[in-house]
């Protein structure tokens, strides 16, 4: 394992994903372990998880079992909170041993100041999202939400989620979101001489654009339909790759 090594994925949507497709995910995960020094998976790593004060959404035991070995292993695991997993809390960062950050973080990673977040709700547009989010992620309504019984919650929250429908091929109104997003980075970048990348996920499409010089946008895309992720090392330009063989993802 090299501990200057960095992978980063994003949206992997558990629980809404086929069962092969997230036992991929773990295996690309337990081989992670094995090959970097840090991990960091950049929102949506559930289709849905929020933290009741007495129990949690069941159906991702073997997941955080496997975060927590690789936080004993001394890998260096950082979870962001997307549109379907914010509500993460003390099992996350206490039990598990995970970084949790519900808030766009910047990051030391590979010898980059790296601007870490899921993507939701940044850049110009998307108001009724914007909107929603305030609502729900406010104090009022997580204080509500848990007065509600867990299988009720976990069937508002699938009746709501679009996982499941999504198709390989974005929509238009995907790929514009995707550019509000890129410009975004971009003008982050080009005001923001400290940083070396920004990464974002949330759009589930794959971007690997070279900014300025040595200055990149990285979209670690999904697991729902290209398995991809981002390999950050030292003194190299980064690398988006697909599934566990690496195989180097072209983006359009």
């Amino acid at each position: 394992m090299s501990r200057s090594t960095v992978h980063i994925a994003s949206d992997v949507h558990l629980g809404a994903i086929p069962e092969a497709r997230a036992r991929d995910f773990h295996r690309w995960l337990r081989w992670s372990g094995s090959e970097a020094g840090t991990i960091v998976i950049n929102g949506d790593l559930f289709d849905f998880w929020f933290e009741y004060r007495h129990v949690m959404p069941r159906g991702h035991s073997r997941t955080l079992a496997l975060l927590a070995d690789l936080v004993d292993s001394g890998v260096e695991v950082h979870l962001t909170g997307g549109n379907h997993d914010w509500w993460g809390g003390p099992v996350l960062e206490e039990e598990v041993g995970v970084h949790f950050h519900r808030d766009p973080v910047e990051l030391e990673l590979a010898g980059r100041r790296v601007l870490v977040a899921h993507g939701d709700g940044l850049g110009p547009g998307d108001t009724g999202y914007k909107m929603l989010k305030a609502v729900i992620r406010s104090r009022p309504f997580v204080w509500a939400f848990r007065w509600l019984h867990p299988d009720i919650g976990g069937r508002v929250a699938g009746g709501v989620s679009f996982t499941e429908g999504r198709v390989a091929e974005p929509t238009p109104s995907e790929r514009e979101r995707s550019g509000v997003l890129e410009a975004w980075a971009t003008e982050q970048l080009e005001t923001r001489e400290e940083l070396g990348m920004v990464t974002l996920g949330h759009t589930h499409i794959p971007r690997r654009v070279e900014v300025a010089p040595d200055r990149w946008y990285l979209n670690s895309g999904d697991w729902v339909h290209h398995c991809s992720w981002v390999r950050l090392e030292p003194g190299r330009a980064p690398a988006l790759l697909r599934g566990l063989e690496g195989e180097p993802l072209e983006t359009r």
